[in-house]
């Protein structure tokens, strides 16, 4: 016997289209802002850590996704910290952190968990780490 699931596909938008990214990076020309930005997010940027965090603190609900280049801030470790420091808002903003150091990509079951991909990020990785992390929310177009 085969089952077919089958759902009303023709108002799905992209994951994460027009969802708020709040991405912590060094440099104005950062591949990971482009990858997120051609999955359809608007992405805002800082290089600082602690000015990245506030916001996410101050305004959890105005970002959609917290997305952390640890390479830039000091490593994973230093990542996981900021992770840590986040406190109650990580159990509403998803987070994905993003490293060299990173040996296997995680894709956690316990949304309050960060998601961690390995750099160089492909785009590939980007959008199943995107998507994963995004995956309680559902877009949809108008009609």
């Amino acid at each position: 016997m085969q089952l077919v699931r089958s759902f009303e596909q023709s108002n799905a938008a992209q994951v994460g289209f027009g969802i708020r990214v709040l991405l912590v990076t060094s440099g104005t020309t950062n591949p990971i802002r482009q990858k997120l930005a051609g999955l359809g997010s608007l992405v805002e940027m800082t290089d600082d850590l602690f000015l990245g965090l506030e916001a996410a603190i101050e305004d959890p609900a105005g970002y959609g996704l917290f997305v952390i280049d640890c390479d830039s801030i000091g490593g994973l470790d230093a990542g996981r910290r900021a992770f840590a420091m986040l406190g109650e808002v990580s159990h509403r903003l998803p987070v994905i952190l993003i490293s060299q150091e990173c040996q296997q990509q995680n894709f956690p079951e316990d949304r309050r968990q960060a998601v961690l991909l390995r750099a160089p990020l492909s785009t590939v990785s980007m959008r199943v780490g995107f998507e994963h992390a995004l995956r309680d929310r559902l877009s949809m177009r108008a009609a």
